[in-house]
């Protein structure tokens, strides 16, 4: 699978940015709170994600009545 396909089609979406950013100035220190940072946000969109599915199964069990 390649990363690509989740990018998005906007040159000046912030994720196109993110990953377009240079690390190399960028201290152990700032690395590790990038990280930290991007790890919190992976957990955002994971409960995001969580309740879009338990909300769905909950509107087909209803409708299916």
């Amino acid at each position: 699978m390649d990363l690509d396909e989740f990018s998005p089609r906007k040159p000046d979406d912030p994720l196109a940015l993110l990953k377009k950013q240079d690390l190399d100035p960028l201290s152990v220190e700032e690395l590790d709170a990038r990280i930290a940072a991007l790890e919190a946000e992976v957990a955002r969109v994971k409960r995001h994600a969580e309740r879009a599915v338990n909300h769905r199964a909950s509107a087909d069990a209803l409708f299916k009545r």
